[in-house]
């Protein structure tokens, strides 16, 4: 089902795509803003939830404000039939943000990814090696970023 946006609904959508107010009242801030009442907006909210358009609203850390400087994407060689299994595992951990799995290719075997976060290199590396002991998985590599061209959520309006 193709659900049609209002143009209120397209300003309520490209306001949530920004920074909320940092008060203790943010959707009162951006009802007001956006020139309705809060009950309305959270209703609005409620119906874009309730009809699929809207999965949640999230709150983005920025983890190098916070300390947490060393990142990077672990590269795991899962036999298929553990993928499932080992997924589940390298989820549970807190330091990891991401856990995907995609196809292999005759010159890169690795199939689960691990974005992982951690103070230090030291202490990320830490990280993947526990990881490794409780999945039994040994065959990994880190991939960390040498350079940051964009880093930007999408935006629809």
């Amino acid at each position: 089902m193709i659900y049609m946006l209002t143009d209120l609904d397209k300003k309520i959508i490209a306001r949530l795509q920004g920074e909320l107010p940092l008060t203790l009242t943010p959707y009162a801030d951006l009802a007001r803003e956006l020139g309705m009442a809060e009950e309305a907006l959270l209703a609005r909210l409620g119906e874009f939830k309730a009809q699929g358009v809207l999965r949640r609203l999230g709150a983005v850390l920025y983890h190098y404000r916070t300390g947490y400087s060393a990142n990077g994407m672990c590269a795991w060689r899962v036999p298929p039939d553990r993928v499932e299994e080992a997924g589940q595992i390298m989820a549970s951990f807190p330091q990891a943000s991401h856990v995907y799995q995609r196809p292999v290719y005759p010159d890169w075997p690795y199939n689960l990814f691990t974005m992982l976060h951690g103070r230090t290199r030291e202490e990320l590396e830490n990280v993947a090696r526990e990881i490794a002991a409780l999945t039994g998985i040994a065959d990994y590599t880190i991939l960390y970023s040498t350079r940051e061209f964009k880093k930007a959520s999408m935006r629809y309006f």
